[in-house]
């Protein structure tokens, strides 16, 4: 794909925020529009993240326009709102590569634009962040001005809150802005939205409230606009006061797409002493109206046609993990009211939407504070009820000590369905599930099941809800299952592989969902193909047996090779004192670029043909 000059005639003016600072400000209103299109023309046919970005169409340019980046540093909080931001610094032409193997990365990033300055995926460090880039500019009295733009979604963690007290009490010079697309008033109201945050005043509402109530109790829809701009002047009442007291000066709320106020807001807030809080109010997906009434769907979304204003449906008959957990839970749900499912607002990633409505009373989305899903988790368990922790891989890191001290200490009954296990693809390094094997491995009184295909994640899944001695993680991947045929369901004797293929010579010890390449392996090397199913505790009685009838051992995971599922089993030899060749098969000790699954796991040589060289060369 390349750039259209003639189709973008204003775009194609701006190669970096420097061009675009030189343009009239009358001229930013186009630039908007050519730049919303132009992401809309770009990720209907690359695919990727969609809605965020249209929101911040508006605050993108105001900021590169007002402000001298890269000098002045600015962080975006996540990153999914960030394509517009690499469209402004020269990565324009190059935007249709996002997310693909070799192209951008889906998030911002140190390593790719001196714009980038602070490589971001998981929510809610900007203002650490920039609070630190912020105190270094005050010491060095750089006259550098510091930005942090962070999501209300975001600015719900612990960490943000934690930043924001911290800055309030050292009053450096720093910006947060609040990009807001949750609170905005209704269509009703809409018009109103800036008018009221200048005139509306305590006294003033008060007033009407008391007169209105009289007047127009019998008038349900003037009645109705009334209620919304009650709930409007106590969020904003609230907002101010909380943000005062952690330090900041609360500016806001602003019609987060009116170009001119963001524009003359920032400008005025320039010349402001101390922490600033300014206040946007955006609508998730602005500009294309498929995308604004459902902005999670719309979030990341695959090629498209704009025209349509309809995604493509999936035709591939198997199901995702994420699904198959869905389905399982709702199978439990109906027959056993105490199992209760957290979810650290993963609830589309992780296949709850269908349970959360059907099962509500059972469902928990405690917004992304991960260390705080846990330990609820063990409140849950102590109490006597079943708890099921929904979670990421690349996001239970964010929850380790929790997972440590409230859960596996206590030998508490908490089930983990930890998705995204290994290979993500698009989403690249700052998601990649590459340690969780790892990482929860040596956590004592645990235990850690990898299926290999969709019956077996049903089976492990009901293994471990019926596990009372202490926590259990099913580990599975972000991909479609392989159309493995459902047993009625069973719970599996612990720790207890399973032979699939008789060979000679050398056996191939699989953990997870890579069991599907390694069966051609084994056949073309006529090798024993073992499904370990667990990785803690291992089958130490089968590895056993097999080091007796061969020459070499071969384990393969889609995990960290240091640390992983293959260090356990070289520990067990160790410990034994068995000496045996073996080979560890698993992902290298470095960050995993972004691409297709396919591509990825094909330029790891972690494909079917890709094992069979690595072993091939290693018997060599």
């Amino acid at each position: 794909m390349k750039f259209n000059n003639k189709k973008y005639p204003t775009l194609s003016l701006i190669n970096n925020p420097m061009e675009l600072r030189k343009l009239p400000q009358d001229a930013l209103s186009l630039v908007c529009t050519e730049l919303r299109q132009f992401l809309l023309d770009t990720v209907s046919q690359s695919s990727g993240h969609f809605a965020s970005g249209l929101g911040v169409i508006e605050l993108t340019v105001a900021l590169h326009y007002v402000y001298n980046t890269p000098f002045d540093h600015l962080i975006w909080d996540v990153g999914h709102q960030a394509y517009p931001h690499k469209i402004l610094t020269g990565r324009r032409d190059k935007i249709f590569t996002i997310r693909q193997y070799g192209g951008l990365h889906p998030f911002p990033c140190r390593n790719e634009s001196k714009y980038d300055i602070l490589s971001v995926g998981h929510s809610s460090t900007s203002i650490s962040a920039a609070l630190g880039l912020a105190i270094i500019a005050n010491r060095e009295m750089l006259g550098r001005q510091t930005v942090s733009v962070i999501g209300d979604g975001a600015i719900s963690a612990g960490m943000a809150f934690e930043a924001m007290n911290h800055a309030g009490y050292i009053k450096c010079n720093l910006l947060v802005i609040l990009n807001d697309n949750e609170m905005s008033i209704s269509k009703n109201v809409g018009a109103l939205n800036n008018y009221l945050t200048h005139i509306l005043s305590g006294k003033f509402y008060s007033k009407i409230r008391k007169n209105s109530k009289k007047i127009l109790s019998k008038t349900p829809y003037i009645k109705k606009i009334i209620q919304r701009i009650e709930e409007h002047i106590i969020n904003t009442t609230i907002s101010k006061n909380l943000f005062k007291e952690l330090g900041f000066n609360y500016i806001g709320p602003i019609n987060g797409h009116d170009i001119s106020t963001l524009i003359q807001t920032l400008k005025n807030i320039q010349n402001m002493q101390g922490p600033q809080f300014l206040h946007i109010i955006t609508k998730k997906g602005y500009g294309y109206k498929p995308a604004e009434k459902d902005p999670i769907t719309w979030h990341a979304v695959p090629k498209f046609d704009p025209s349509l204003g309809l995604l493509p449906k999936n035709n591939n008959q198997n199901m995702t993990y994420s699904a198959i957990f869905g389905n399982w839970l709702c199978n439990i749900a109906a027959n056993d009211n105490k199992l209760i499912v957290i979810t650290p607002a993963m609830r589309e990633g992780s296949g709850l939407n269908f349970f959360s409505k059907k099962y509500p009373n059972q469902y928990f989305d405690v917004a992304i504070a991960e260390q705080h899903a846990v330990t609820f988790a063990a409140g849950l368990a102590i109490g006597g009820y079943k708890p099921i922790v929904a979670i990421y891989s690349t996001f239970l890191q964010r929850a380790y000590d929790q997972v440590i001290h409230d859960i596996a200490l206590q030998k508490l009954p908490v089930l983990f369905a930890v998705d995204r296990g290994g290979i993500v693809g698009p989403d690249g390094q700052t998601h990649q599930g590459a340690f969780d094997l790892s990482y929860l491995r040596c956590i004592p009184n645990i235990i850690i099941m990898t299926p290999s295909d969709e019956n077996e994640c049903r089976l492990m899944l009901h293994t471990g809800y019926h596990y009372k001695d202490g926590p259990t993680i099913v580990r599975y991947p972000r991909e479609i299952g392989t159309g493995a045929k459902f047993s009625n369901l069973y719970k599996l004797p612990i720790s207890k592989g399973m032979i699939h293929r008789q060979g000679t010579n050398i056996a191939i010890l699989n953990f997870g969902t890579l069991l599907a390449q390694t069966k051609q392996v084994a056949s073309d090397l006529n090798a024993t193909l073992i499904d370990m199913r667990f990785v803690k505790p291992l089958d130490e009685i089968l590895i056993n047996n097999i080091v007796k009838k061969h020459n070499a051992l071969i384990t393969v995971e889609e995990n960290a090779i240091i640390g992983g599922a293959g260090s356990g089993v070289n520990e067990f030899l160790m410990k034994e004192k068995i000496l045996i060749p073996v080979l560890n098969i698993g992902l290298p000790d470095r960050f995993i670029a972004h691409g297709s699954r396919k591509d990825v796991l094909y330029s790891l040589g972690l494909d079917s043909i890709g094992i069979y060289k690595k072993i091939k060369a290693w018997l060599k």
